[in-house]
């Protein structure tokens, strides 16, 4: 994969732990912590009970800063799912909505993504679906045949399509329509001679 530039569709900041959306903003401050407001900005974080390795509770270092999706991969999700609405970053706790970009949810650990700010995000990890977003994507979409949402049907159709989670490296302003110039990590040669 080579690198290529994309644009910043929108941006979103989610402060309540209540709440598991996120609200669409102009812009978004990115420090070494996480973005400025967001629920997600530390240093460190808790374990969950599934999906980590080290046990339930304990402390560990926050790879999880920041989480993008792509207006593509959204797309392809809201028409497996049979949705009346298109999804949006806010709807599914993102806080970062690229588009020119199908496969987001495939770069791997390491990439960078540069913005005109300065701002450098750093790839940690693909973000699986979360039964908690399947659950409240249910209560507030519809489908276009009027049937009910079944439970996991956010979790079947957003596999391997939920975007990615990571770390800020440089601090700097993202905005709404930036172009964002996408660097996928690659293996140095000399790492296969070993």
């Amino acid at each position: 994969m080579k690198r290529f530039i994309c644009q910043v569709d929108s941006v979103c900041l989610g402060a309540s732990e209540e709440k598991i959306g996120k609200e669409p903003r102009l812009l978004l401050n990115a420090q070494l912590s996480g973005f400025v407001g967001d629920r997600h900005a530390s240093f460190e974080r808790e374990t969950w009970e599934s999906g980590d390795k080290q046990v339930s509770g304990t402390t560990r270092r926050n790879e999880r800063q920041w989480s993008a999706v792509s207006v593509e991969e959204l797309a392809d999700i809201a028409e497996k799912m049979d949705l009346t609405q298109s999804l949006s970053a806010a709807s599914v706790g993102a806080n970062l909505c690229l588009s020119g970009v199908s496969n987001l949810s495939h770069l791997p650990k390491g990439s960078v993504l540069k913005f005109p700010s300065g701002a450098e995000l750093i790839v940690e990890e693909y973000n699986p679906p979360c039964v908690d977003m399947d659950e409240n994507l249910a209560l507030v979409h519809t489908t276009n045949s009027g049937a009910v949402i079944p439970k996991g049907a956010f979790l079947e159709a957003s596999k391997y399509s939920r975007g990615v989670v990571g770390v800020i490296e440089v601090p700097g302003i993202i905005h709404s329509g930036d172009q964002v110039t996408v660097i996928p990590y690659k293996a140095p040669a000399w790492l296969g001679r070993f």
